[in-house]
């Protein structure tokens, strides 16, 4: 099942950049018909349409001038004319939406009680206090660690690479709506107490992650503390554990439809070409992508030797589907199976991924400084080596305080702008491919939280080998034995 469901996604990712480029167009056609649209309309010859000149050259089915100006700047450019989408886009842009949003609803389902569960019965497991605070405080010591190497990582490449040095769009010529972007400024306060939920019902019906953890954790370790006369309790949640981790196998199943809906829905609106726009950006950013995984991949040699390579292959699938669909949210579910089928023990892995999942956002991280720096570049904006240390401290802060947060990086860029003597404006000439890029980064996440649940297991000695002692997910959800015959005849 599992080599079918990766075969899948690939398959459905190969199907959706296609058919998203069939219904895009093609794009010197929509180029030349912006100009001819400009050229015969365009009263004041100034090589750009104002809303009256655009109204008059507007059919009944066409795009308003509000969604052709994106740059809300009064004008609607050739390149904004030209990549706007049609009706015809949207309307099928929105079927295919359809797709990834019925799986998106469904994970968001499984993920609050699957994490609650799992969680629960691996405090109530790990054996005393002392082992939790232990466990805690690894994890923390990893994570912090984790994230000031990852944006000084970002910080590094940005600085050898220069990608926004000359970079070919500018403001004028980037199409996108910085509308779309929230800009709320960041409140450690708000942060803190938000972390402390108010009501277990109300954690569990917005999904939020780090409420649930605290729940979780009294839970828990009341459950420790009172011992055998809870053991029923134990043992219910235990099973309960096992059921979401059932019907997630079966949600999984739909993954590959979502994959394809998700690219094709992506590329119908904004085409490939976008990416030819911007390549200098996105092949650096992809570049610095791989020396994070390098470095990542490198410590987790050291620490767990040649085994890291077959964590690396084991979590291939959530990996993939995590990229495709840009949420690592959809990615969880199968993760956390996959890292207990590697032998990570589920006290473990249900403590520390979730913990991850809003403090261990490696790929995120390394996206917030390249991408500030790369706005700097880009507008001719010198940041002294002391205003780009001050800009990791304060990133290393405020990344931590967004988790759930739709497109939570941008969030973080658009409020650290300001600090560092930029409009948050800017943040336009990013976000005509942040869709790719947080295919990238997403994927990256799922790398790091797994290297450091492996890692955190192997120190507690909780790292077992899946061929000797059967994890006990597999009682459940069967054997994986097939999907790693490929790399045990290597």
């Amino acid at each position: 099942m599992q080599r079918l469901i990766f075969i899948g996604l690939i398959l459905a990712m190969i199907l959706g950049v296609t058919v998203g480029a069939f219904v895009y167009g093609d794009t010197g056609a929509r180029h030349t018909a912006a100009e001819q649209r400009i050229a015969a309309f365009d009263t004041d010859r100034n090589g750009t349409l104002n809303e009256t000149e655009f109204n008059a050259s507007r059919s009944e089915t066409d795009i308003t001038f509000a969604q052709a100006d994106r740059n809300k700047n009064g004008e609607a450019t050739v390149a904004e004319i030209e990549k706007a989408p049609t009706k015809f886009q949207t309307e099928m842009a929105g079927y295919f939406k359809i797709l990834s949003d019925i799986f998106l609803r469904l994970i968001k389902m499984i993920v609050a009680p699957l994490v609650l569960t799992t969680l629960t019965v691996g405090i109530a497991h790990l054996g005393g206090g002392a082992a939790v605070g232990r466990i805690g405080a690894r994890t923390m010591g990893w994570f912090i660690t984790a994230s000031l190497v990852s944006l000084g990582l970002g910080l590094t490449m940005v600085n050898l690479l220069k990608p926004g040095v000359d970079f070919p769009v500018t403001l004028e010529t980037a199409v996108a709506d910085v509308s779309s972007v929230s800009t709320g400024t960041f409140s450690l306060a708000e942060f803190i107490t938000h972390v402390f939920p108010t009501s277990i019902v109300d954690a569990m019906a917005r999904n939020e992650i780090l409420q649930i953890v605290v729940i979780s954790l009294f839970m828990g370790i009341a459950l420790q503390s009172l011992g055998q006369k809870t053991g029923k309790v134990t043992e219910l949640l235990e099973q309960g554990a096992f059921l979401m981790l059932k019907i997630t196998g079966y949600v999984m199943m739909a993954a590959p439809l979502a994959v394809f809906g998700a690219l094709a829905y992506t590329v119908s609106l904004q085409g490939l070409g976008v990416i030819a726009d911007y390549g200098r950006l996105v092949g650096t950013f992809f570049f610095a992508l791989f020396v994070l995984w390098g470095l990542l991949i490198a410590v987790g040699f050291l620490i767990l030797g040649p085994r890291v390579f077959k964590l690396i292959w084991d979590v291939r699938a959530p990996g993939l589907l995590a990229f495709a669909t840009a949420s690592s949210e959809a990615a969880y579910p199968r993760l956390l199976e996959q890292l207990e089928r590697h032998g990570i023990a589920n006290r473990v892995v249900s403590f520390v991924l979730p913990l991850g999942y809003s403090f261990n956002l490696d790929g995120s991280m390394m996206y917030c400084t390249f991408a500030v720096m790369f706005i700097a570049q880009a507008m001719g904006i010198p940041l002294t080596l002391e205003q780009q240390i001050g800009m990791l401290l304060l990133l290393m802060v405020t990344s931590k305080g967004i988790a759930g947060v739709p497109r939570a990086s941008l969030v973080v860029i658009s409020a650290t702008l300001p600090a560092m003597g930029m409009d948050p404006a800017w943040i336009a000439l990013v976000l005509a491919v942040d869709a790719f890029m947080d295919m990238g980064r997403t994927a990256t996440n799922v790398i790091g939280n797994s290297i450091a649940c492996a890692v955190i297991a192997k120190w507690e000695g909780l790292l077992s080998d899946p061929k000797e002692d059967q994890p006990a997910i597999e009682a459940v959800l069967g054997s994986s034995e097939s999907d790693s015959a490929p790399l045990e005849n290597r």
